[in-house]
């Protein structure tokens, strides 16, 4: 169950490839376990809010907090799962999850909106820490299988996308006069599950610096790296303006377009699907052109979700512009990701993924903040206007950065 300290300064020499496939079905599992729980978070905190909120106005409150949570726990999580080794911090996270999911429950019971709102913060926590897998699975596996361990790590969010949806759907009911409380419990469900698959990985190390092993280079030096610094970026902008466009997308059918919520839920059905299915492939399409260019195309593809909402506001085109994004952001996102997983020393592990991860998901929080605000300031039309030159000066520095790449290694 514990990772295993390792003498080789290479990762690659850890684990064999028998096991790093072994890892990456776990591992794959794990993430559609915990993405199912989110998928229910999305599917029913804003409903369950309403009855208990001051105001409707504030009934996705809870989700915000949860995103909150998200962005606050990043450091902390990528600390511990570091400390801790990635065996013990993920199943750790998955024993705070429980607790926190049946402390979700027990607010809705007593109808008490403020401690809802309390639970999905800490639940946002937990759920940074299993943002962390996909860096576990690239970090276990060979050189030339990052960038497919990365993409079938996320492909368990496909799952996740049926799944969640379909338990919120089924357990409705099950907690008599407080409806939508017992998927909360199916969530403490899910993460024990989640316990006993992450038990049998066994992951690479994570490792220390110790008074003979160099400490790697410093934070404010990294920072300064474009190899660094560009997967940051990418990685950051393509989940904010999925993230901005996603949340908006329902409110703008719903109330701008005059679309029934079925018409709305749909969208996002498949936007979830487009998300994650992708990622049977990615891996595939990042070792044929680079992680460059599919990062690339991906931020282009966002570009082009904007480009079609912009041309129509039938269902048809939300559904065609939400998929677009899903993809956008599935070859944006783990492109950018690949790239960063390339570009640090085993040692300089947790602190370039602890910044990786404050600003994704800083930028993620920002963006589920401000989306319902500027669809009232601006309008759909604009938000997706706005979204078309941030892509395209990612793509550019996306495009700068392998430029760069290259002159440093010629030989490539």
């Amino acid at each position: 169950m514990d990772d295993q300290k390792a003498e080789s300064p290479a990762v690659t020499d850890i684990l064999s490839r028998s096991r790093s496939v072994r890892n990456i079905a776990l591992l794959s599992v794990a993430q559609a376990l915990g993405g199912s729980s989110q998928a229910i978070v999305m599917s029913i905190a804003a409903l369950t809010a309403a009855s208990m909120a001051p105001s409707r106005a504030f009934a996705t409150l809870p989700v915000t907090a949860m995103v909150i949570g998200l962005a606050f726990g990043t450091s902390p999580a990528t600390y511990l799962v570091h400390r801790l080794g990635r065996t013990r911090g993920f199943m750790l996270a998955g024993m705070l999850a429980i607790p926190a999911a049946v402390l979700a429950a027990f607010a809705v019971v007593i109808q008490n909106f403020y401690l809802f709102c309390a639970a999905l913060f800490v639940m946002g926590t937990t759920a940074a820490a299993f943002q962390q897998i996909r860096f576990a699975a690239a970090d276990s596996v060979a050189e030339d299988m990052k960038g497919p361990a990365i993409s079938w790590v996320m492909f368990g969010g496909v799952a996740a996308g049926f799944l969640g949806p379909q338990l919120s759907n089924i357990s409705r009911d099950w907690v008599p006069g407080a409806p939508f409380a017992a998927g909360y419990l199916v969530m403490a469900g899910l993460a024990l599950v989640s316990i006993g698959v992450l038990s049998q990985t066994r992951l690479a190390p994570t490792r220390q610096p110790g008074a003979a092993e160099p400490a790697g280079r410093p934070l404010a030096v990294l920072l300064r790296t474009s190899a660094i610094v560009v997967p940051i970026v990418g990685a950051a902008v393509s989940y904010a303006l999925m993230t901005l466009i996603m949340v908006a997308a329902p409110l703008a059918m719903v109330y701008v377009c005059g679309h029934s919520p079925d018409a709305a839920s749909g969208a996002i059905q498949w936007h979830i699907v487009a998300m994650f299915a992708p990622s049977f492939i990615t891996g595939s399409i990042i070792k044929r052109i680079g992680a460059h260019l599919t990062a690339a195309i991906g931020l282009a593809l966002i570009i082009a979700c904007a480009v079609t909402t912009l041309n129509g506001i039938t269902v048809a085109h939300f559904n065609a512009a939400l998929i677009l994004l899903g993809l956008g952001w599935n070859l944006g996102f783990i492109g950018s990701t690949a790239l960063l997983t390339g570009a640090y020393r085993p040692q300089e592990a947790a602190r370039v993924q602890a910044v990786n991860e404050q600003v994704v998901f800083g930028t993620m929080a920002v963006a589920s903040i401000g989306s319902g605000l500027l669809l009232q300031l601006i309008g759909w039309e604009a938000i997706n206007i706005l979204a078309i030159p941030v892509a395209a000066f990612a793509i550019l520095l996306l495009g700068w950065g392998d430029i760069a790449r290259r002159r440093l290694q010629p030989a490539e």
